[in-house]
């Protein structure tokens, strides 16, 4: 008999446990909120745009980033079929060579994103890096460098204890430092992960720039990737087609209402469709929601059989926003072959001008045929005031969210004498309605992200509970990753299948769980560490010492 598995919540995470289960034979059906597979990894049409039989214009949550140290979502990629190609939807990553630095009236410096490979490279590299001019001094250089080290060379044990709880502004003394030093190395954090650097815990963010810094210096990684066309076209699509090719049963406009819990299991979950109201029943229940949701269905009789799951009530307040906003313009306007970072702008802006990759798709064949180029930014900081209207992100209508992110783009490109982004030429915005008007005083985000702050490492679970059948999988699960990415969620997935197959004595099956942030050249010095930790020795970033 086949064991069935419901998985509540059909983003990354869900469709990567189901992915994994059905590979193995199991029964699997998932139950998706909203109308759209992907969770916050879609991408959505632009309703209503598409006039004289072209399609909506394509929308999305936010621009997708597929880092090189990502391990686990590429393992999955690679076996979602994709036409022709032999890795499947993995082959339609395409790496984004450059990076963007934009600051308010100072040209942008682009910077190289992979180890130089001809003498074109070196001397852009070179010329990026003179004409950039952050302002840094030589003792600025250098503390930063002691910083990266001791997070590259600290033992996993120490980065748990130490560095979950402590910021990421206080473990760089930022306030000993100057202005530049904060702006560059310390509140850049902002627009990585929407994390404030004074909440954000240092061994999250830690990781993630020096892993960065390494790929950029290591052949052949390509530090940036990006999708070569709308996320769910050349991605989620595909995989829910395979998934249900595999028997999975994929559920869309099912809301997960609640986890019945009896004698410490679990006995079923109700689900809404529309009008209709019902109970579904499995041997085995994956909970691969957001955590705000999760906390909310996390019921007495749960919190009794496994109390350590009481933690997801605070977790769950541990949350911000980043949304994206997609500007349709007239030309296709390229500001860098990547990715920008808008450095001095109030609202943390991220930017990509799509078409660059889209090499297949033709944007005269969407909307009314004038869109020639699409400008997609992230707004990471809802809560600062912007340079129009004096106003936090949150407290403007959509209107002026637009008018305002448009007007810091402009203030951060259009410098000496640029005219790079004009009005004339958006066509229209959209703003993903995941951002919610409620009246003129109240906007809310119906899927905020998870930050992991100071002390909060401690409130998250593993995927697996003291309820024999029911299993996390989400980005705020306890993972090597260690950060609210779809990479989190993949691994967090594979986390709870294999508690599962481990119950089912399935234990030469298991799914593979990759290490993060361990680069193994250091890994006598972080053997070193763990010695000096085991002894209550503060780290100290040699090779070996007398202590």
């Amino acid at each position: 008999m086949k064991k069935k598995v419901v998985i509540l919540g059909g983003g990354v995470a869900g469709m990567s446990a189901a992915h994994e289960l059905a590979e193995r034979g199991f029964d699997v059906a998932v139950y998706e909120y909203k109308t759209i597979p992907g969770g916050k990894a879609r991408s959505m049409p632009v309703v209503g745009t598409g006039i004289d039989g072209r399609q909506d214009l394509p929308g999305e949550h936010g621009f997708r980033f597929f880092p090189g140290f990502y391990k686990h979502l590429p393992d999955t990629m690679k076996r979602i079929p994709f036409g022709d190609n032999e890795q499947g939807v993995f082959d339609n990553l395409v790496q984004a060579p450059k990076m963007g630095m934009a600051r308010f009236d100072k040209p942008t410096s682009v910077l190289l994103l992979h180890f130089p490979s001809s003498l074109d490279d070196v001397m852009f590299m070179i010329q990026s890096l003179i004409s950039a001019n952050f302002g840094l001094s030589q003792e600025d250089l250098e503390f930063a460098a002691h910083k990266m080290w001791q997070v590259l060379s600290s033992c996993p044990e120490r980065k748990i204890e130490d560095l979950t709880k402590i910021s990421w502004w206080d473990f760089c003394e930022a306030d000993t430092r100057s202005q530049e030093f904060q702006e560059l190395f310390v509140a850049v954090t902002r627009t990585l992960v929407a994390a404030k650097a004074r909440e954000a815990n240092a061994k999250t963010i830690g990781d993630v720039m020096t892993q960065l810094m390494l790929d950029n210096i290591t052949p052949g990684v390509e530090v940036d990737r990006v999708l070569n066309g709308p996320t769910n076209e050349v991605w989620i699509d595909p995989w829910r087609t395979y998934l249900e090719s595999l028997g999975v049963d994929y559920r869309l406009g099912a809301e997960v209402t609640a986890i019945h819990c009896q004698d410490g299991q679990i006995v079923g979950a109700s689900i809404r469709e529309g009008e209709e109201q019902y109970i579904v029943q499995g041997d085995y229940y994956i909970c691969a929601l957001p955590v705000e949701v999760t906390a909310k269905l996390m019921s007495e009789e749960i919190i009794e059989a496994d109390k350590t799951l009481a933690g997801l009530q605070e977790l769950g307040q541990s949350v911000d926003w980043m949304t994206g906003i997609q500007f349709y313009l007239r030309r296709d306007v390229r500001i860098a072959e990547g990715h920008v970072i808008y450095m001095d702008s109030p609202w943390a802006l991220t930017s990509i001008c799509q078409q660059q990759f889209w090499h297949d798709y033709d944007l005269a064949t969407f909307g009314d045929g004038e869109v020639r180029g699409i400008l997609s930014v992230d707004v990471s900081d809802w809560h600062t005031p912007g340079i129009v209207f004096g106003k936090p992100a949150m407290a403007c209508t959509k209107e002026e969210i637009h008018i305002e992110v448009w007007e810091q783009l402009k203030k951060s490109i259009n410098v000496d004498g640029l005219d790079l982004l004009r009005d004339e030429d958006v066509v229209l915005s959209h703003l993903d309605p995941d951002i919610v008007f409620v009246n003129p005083h109240e906007t809310i985000n119906v899927e905020p992200l998870l930050v992991n702050k100071v002390g909060t490492w401690e409130l998250r679970p593993n995927a697996y509970t003291r309820i024999p059948n029911l299993f996390l999988a989400s980005d705020y699960v306890r993972t090597n990753t260690d950060l609210a990415t779809m990479e989190g969620a993949n691994e967090a997935a594979r986390r709870a299948v294999n508690a599962i197959l481990a119950d089912c004595e399935y234990e030469d099956d298991l799914c593979e769980i990759y290490d993060m942030y361990q680069p193994l050249l250091l890994a006598l010095w972080r053997h070193h560490d763990r010695n000096r930790y085991e002894k209550g020795l503060p780290w100290d970033g040699k090779l070996f010492s007398l202590a």
